[in-house]
């Protein structure tokens, strides 16, 4: 089935996904307006949760099968919109509205895409469309619950605001809990021994220590220490704890578990990683899925942010309309030029794929 007018469902489907909240959890309604989008276009689908995909129209078993994904849920507004986050509204060229750049321009367009060759009888590949929840809260009832309901994945483009230029590779993450030990003490009196400065010291580590090996796409491990508290509620008590968090951008070139081993031989605070399911994830730059995009034009970089690639368990392209740096800022838009730029993207790259 070809759409003759993409552009302009693809904009008016994008006002409806504006118009209603879809906070991380909450993606509920939105996911019937995807559902109601296919159904429209008497396209069969299938919904686990607030997760809904389709399939191309002639499925064959005996082909790989390319996934294109992007999510449906938002950030909150941050407090500094000077206009209404929920009322898309068109300016000169720009749609504004909540997540108009992260991802809805990425997710219509893939629709779109999608939608082009949903009903070709001679592709190389299966194509699942995923329009998928929890992805900003990178939660486990997005994409990664319907990973074993779909076939076996062989290659992806998953859609985030990249310019549509081609994000390569992209880095992980890897949150760490720490707790540094102290003993209790009378702040007046020299007693006890401050956690805090016990902590200070491997948050020092932390801001200095440089990992040997730098990825030749996205550069070296980045570690920032992000928030710290104690538990003493009294001005006058030595703590005896102290926890903080440290949040790291890993690369391609160390596992997880290599780094937390190098860091527990290097800090005296315990440490306990919140997760290590968001590794960083890499496409060789001679793929032909990455050639396609070069053909057009496209650069290629490593991107700096985590999404839902690092879930998925195949080669995965990152690209998409919009730009990273307008993510979760006030007052986010996406150029209706940029929309069109995307399908025309996503399209003339699968053409010379599937």
């Amino acid at each position: 089935m070809k759409n003759s007018k993409p552009n302009q469902d693809a904009v008016e489907l994008l006002k409806k996904l504006i118009a209603t909240p879809s906070f991380s959890k909450e993606e509920d309604k939105t996911a019937a307006i995807i559902e109601s989008y296919f159904k429209i276009r008497n396209i069969p689908f299938k919904r686990h949760l607030n997760n809904v995909w389709a399939v191309n129209k002639y499925v064959d078993a005996s082909k790989p099968t390319l996934l294109l994904n992007s999510h449906h849920d938002t950030v909150k507004p941050n407090t500094q919109y000077s206009k209404d986050p929920f009322l898309p509204t068109i300016e000169g060229q720009k749609l504004f509205g909540l997540g108009s750049n992260d991802a809805g321009g990425c997710l219509v367009s893939l629709m779109a895409a999608f939608c082009h060759f949903y009903a070709n009888e001679n592709l190389k590949y299966n194509i699942i469309l995923a329009a998928t929840a929890e992805e900003e809260i990178s939660g486990q009832n997005g994409i990664e619950s319907i990973l074993p309901l779909l076939p076996k994945i062989d290659l992806a483009i998953v859609g985030e605001p990249t310019q549509t230029n081609l994000a390569i590779a992209e880095k992980g993450l890897l949150v760490l809990d720490c707790m540094a030990t102290g003993k209790a003490g009378h702040a007046a009196r020299d007693e006890g021994e401050n956690a805090i400065y016990k902590a200070i010291e491997d948050m020092k580590w932390f801001q200095q220590y440089r990992f040997p090996e730098i990825s030749e796409t996205l550069g070296e491990i980045k570690m920032s220490v992000t928030s710290i508290h104690t538990d003493n509620k009294a001005h006058n008590v030595v703590p005896a704890v102290c926890h903080f968090v440290v949040d790291i951008r890993v690369t391609d070139v160390y596992s997880q578990e290599q780094l937390l081993e190098t860091i527990k031989s290097h800090i005296h605070s315990s440490i306990k990683p919140r997760s290590t399911r968001l590794r960083s994830s890499k496409i060789d730059k001679a793929h032909p899925l990455v050639k396609a995009g070069i053909n057009l034009g496209k650069q290629t970089y490593g991107s700096p942010t985590t999404s839902d690639a690092a879930l998925i368990p195949a080669p995965v392209l990152k690209c998409g309309p919009g730009d990273s740096a307008r993510s979760h800022t006030a007052d986010e838009f996406i150029y209706l030029s940029e929309i069109e730029e995307g399908i025309k993207t996503y399209i003339k790259i699968l053409e010379q794929v599937v």
